[in-house]
């Protein structure tokens, strides 16, 4: 049962990320005046970017090291 709450959780709220990261860059193209302005907000997207695949690669891995913890963390 928990289970599904953590997939159901965790599912919804990396999809509220991708929407907002999305909305982000709509933003700083059409809103942020000046290229060096937009380049600096671009910048900071991109460790957002990269935060946010590194935070679902760990949740995924510690989801599968969960599933198989009987194994020493290894599938068979």
């Amino acid at each position: 049962m928990f289970g599904k709450v953590k997939k159901i959780f965790f599912t919804s709220m990396f999809g509220i990320m991708y929407i907002s990261f999305i909305a982000q860059i709509v933003y700083v193209l059409g809103w942020v005046p000046g290229i060096d302005a937009k380049l600096g907000w671009m910048g900071l997207l991109a460790v957002e970017w990269l935060v946010l695949i590194a935070a679902r690669y760990l949740s995924k891995r510690s989801s599968n090291s969960a599933q198989y913890n009987g194994f020493n963390g290894r599938r068979r």
